[in-house]
């Protein structure tokens, strides 16, 4: 079962920027990639670091504890395809950003 949960505003993540929010005691990642939002799961599975603090470039963030990269529209890295960040379904509704949280999820 899917549960839509209210998470931001269209304001608090322009185009080019990176969001950390907590939902339902979990950290989402929010990024905006040409008027497109996109969420991850935000702590990084090297070490724990914030993804939604780290730089994005295009459709890449960048972990700013030690570098890591990920592609926020697949949640993949690079340096090693089996690593794969969850990728948090986005709906808009008028001005709000809503993410889907699905039952049983951490």
């Amino acid at each position: 079962m899917t549960n839509w949960v209210d998470c931001t505003t269209l304001d608090q993540c322009p185009p080019g920027s990176s969001v950390e929010k907590v939902v339902n005691g979990r950290i989402v990642a929010l990024y905006n990639v040409d008027g497109q939002i996109h969420a991850l799961d935000g702590i990084c599975p090297h070490q724990g670091g914030p993804l939604g603090q780290g730089q994005l470039v295009g459709n890449v963030v960048t972990c700013p504890w030690h570098g890591w990269q990920f592609d926020v529209l697949t949640g993949r890295t690079e340096v090693n395809p089996r690593i794969c960040q969850a990728v948090l379904p986005v709906r808009i509704d008028g001005d709000d950003v809503l993410i889907s949280l699905k039952d049983g999820m951490p």
